[in-house]
């Protein structure tokens, strides 16, 4: 199942200049989300980090990731119009430069889910290169 930017906003409650992912190209409620992301040089983080050299921080990168995880959780129908939190970000390694013009291909597969908590492996990918990786924690919220 394919979703569009506004089939996401009707799960994922981020808006501008949070919205992350452009679409989610596959997922599979509470099991994992696939999505991508387009970087494109009029994102207002370029003008700081860095302007004579741009780069996509690693934090929205991880964000990005987050907000996959979040489709295959928040699709779930007893999760439906929650809240999802960050409550743990372990093994993070950033492998490589994301930059404008990139496509990052975004994947989250939820690997527990326990009431209200849930954990995450995540990659993230420019070209079939990892260029993140990282166990993400969830908590469901209202």
């Amino acid at each position: 199942m394919q979703l569009n930017s506004n089939e996401i906003a009707k799960i994922n409650p981020h808006r501008y200049p949070f919205a992350l992912v452009d679409r989610i190209t596959d997922y599979k409620p509470g099991e994992y989300a696939k999505g991508i992301k387009c970087i494109s040089v009029n994102e207002m983080q370029f003008m700081g980090h860095f302007p004579e050299h741009h780069v996509m921080p690693g934090v929205l990168i991880v964000e990005a990731l987050a907000q996959t995880g979040c489709v295959a959780i928040l699709s779930q129908e007893e999760y439906k119009g929650k809240i999802v939190f960050f409550a743990g970000i372990n093994k993070c390694k950033f492998k490589g430069q994301v930059t404008p013009g990139d496509v990052v291909e975004l994947e989250c597969t939820l690997t527990r889910m326990r009431k209200s908590i849930g954990v995450g492996e995540a990659v993230a990918k420019v070209d079939g290169k990892v260029v993140v990786k990282a166990e993400l924690t969830f908590a469901i919220g209202e």
